[in-house]
């Protein structure tokens, strides 16, 4: 979407990706880490703008999911008072869905695991967030690389089931596709299956040749899903 591009800029990628045949309906990298969303250096107005032109461009290109993980401009500064950063979370979310809806996007707001932000850090902090905000536009996702690294429960996948528009899987400590290496994913689809989940399952890995890694990956996942 390039949204800090040209307009000229952007059509030209679009056009680029549309010419290659494959659908791209869910894109992710939100927010830059110099936009800040906490702290005393966030700008609600240079946010909005932002934002506006992100849903501009998305509606454009056919995308109906956008994943909000951003842990660089999300993460609250040391020592800024966490209440205040919550509520400015709120406020960010409460604007991006306000924009998000007409376009025909979601939001998808990703936990991240401890090592890589301060702040939504598991699902369930995630849900609360996304019930609190209570806007049709912003859901949750769940990915297992974050969830593994920090033993998230994946009953909270199934407690917040309802929420759920997203899915991101990658194996633990490799990051690789499921499948690929030692990481058992069973309780993770059953939990999926468990919360009545019926949506993408996109791999978010180190994949270095497609062609030869991601044929077993989805034969596996075929076969946890039955």
């Amino acid at each position: 979407l390039q949204p800090r591009e040209s307009e000229d800029a952007f059509l030209a990628t679009l056009e680029e990706l549309r010419a290659t045949g494959l659908p791209f309906p869910v894109v992710n990298c939100f927010v830059p880490g110099d936009l800040k969303i906490t702290g005393p250096d966030t700008d609600m107005a240079e946010l909005t703008a932002y934002v506006e032109t992100v849903m501009s461009r998305a509606g454009r290109a056919g995308i109906d999911t956008i994943v909000f993980g951003s842990g660089s401009a999300r993460r609250i500064p040391d020592g800024f008072d966490r209440t205040e950063a919550h509520a400015q979370l709120v406020a960010f979310c409460n604007m991006v869905g306000d924009r998000a809806e007409p376009a025909g996007v979601t939001i998808a707001v990703e936990p991240l695991a401890t090592v890589d932000c301060n702040v939504l850090t598991s699902v369930g902090e995630c849900a609360d967030l996304v019930r609190e905000v209570a806007h049709p536009a912003i859901r949750l996702l769940a990915d297992t690389f974050h969830m593994m690294r920090d033993d998230d429960p994946v009953e909270s996948v199934v407690a917040n089931g309802d929420l759920l528009r997203h899915v991101h899987v990658a194996s633990v400590p490799g990051r690789l596709p499921p499948g690929l290496d030692d990481c058992d994913f069973t309780a993770f689809f059953g939990a999926l299956e468990r919360a009545g989940y019926d949506g993408r399952v996109s791999i978010e890995a180190k994949i270095d040749d497609p062609a030869t890694q991601l044929p077993p990956s989805l034969a596996y996942m075929r076969e946890l899903v039955g």
